[in-house]
């Protein structure tokens, strides 16, 4: 794990933060598996992901939990939220062991409220994730459930073949299918000798074949 500042030189935002930000910063660490925050929490802090992967989803109208994406770094967690002053509209779950940048709030209103470079650097970040999460809700209604459980069993393992205690009811819900018709993938995938299914887990056994099931990643 680096220092604060040697990742805003690697990410190129040194020039970003005064001191008075940079200072206030600090880097906080969760495991894999870990909910940095739920839909509807309080939100008064923004994160840059500096390390890792983390999962987003949302709850529908119906009541059902979708994913959105899962990101990498760089990215910044929390930037609608600080802009429209509101609770977080999303929950965020770390996929890997994750390092964050951890902002508070208050301090950039007090010391960036009139930077024009970073009024800028969040307009680029916050209209490009508006458009990515209308994508994001296209792909779940328009793509094949084979497509979305291959894309999210390679998403969830990006640092190992195996998926430990997954819960099948839960990774339907946030696919947006029934838990038959993920059942009935799985068993079609496992036929296949793409994964293996033993005491809980799934083992991916061929990577290759998976992501030419998923065309491309639509998690990513």
């Amino acid at each position: 794990m680096q220092s604060i500042k040697e990742y805003l030189h690697h990410y190129g935002l040194a020039d970003l933060f005064p001191s008075a930000v940079s200072d206030s910063m600090r880097l906080e660490q969760y495991p894999a598996g870990r909910r940095l925050f739920s839909q509807g929490d309080p939100a008064d802090t923004l994160y840059l992901l500096v390390e890792g992967k983390l999962k987003i989803s949302m709850l529908s109208p119906e009541g059902k939990r979708l994913i959105l994406a899962f990101k990498s770094p760089f990215d910044i967690v929390g930037d609608i939220e600080y802009v429209q002053k509101c609770a977080f509209i999303n929950t965020v779950e770390a996929v890997t062991d994750l390092v964050l940048l951890r902002v508070p709030h208050h301090v950039l209103e007090l010391e960036m409220s009139g930077n024009a470079a970073f009024q800028q650097f969040l307009l680029e970040t916050v209209t490009r994730k508006f458009v990515t999460k209308a994508q994001e809700l296209n792909f779940n209604l328009l793509y094949a459930v084979d497509v979305r459980v291959a894309s999210y069993l390679l998403s969830m393992t990006p640092d190992t073949p195996r998926l430990d205690s997954p819960s099948l009811v839960d990774m339907a819900d946030l696919i947006g299918t029934s838990y038959r018709h993920l059942n009935r993938v799985l068993r079609q995938f496992e036929q296949s000798g793409w994964i293996r299914r033993n005491n809980g887990k799934i083992d991916l056994l061929d990577r290759d074949a998976l992501l030419n099931q998923a065309g491309h990643n639509i998690y990513e």
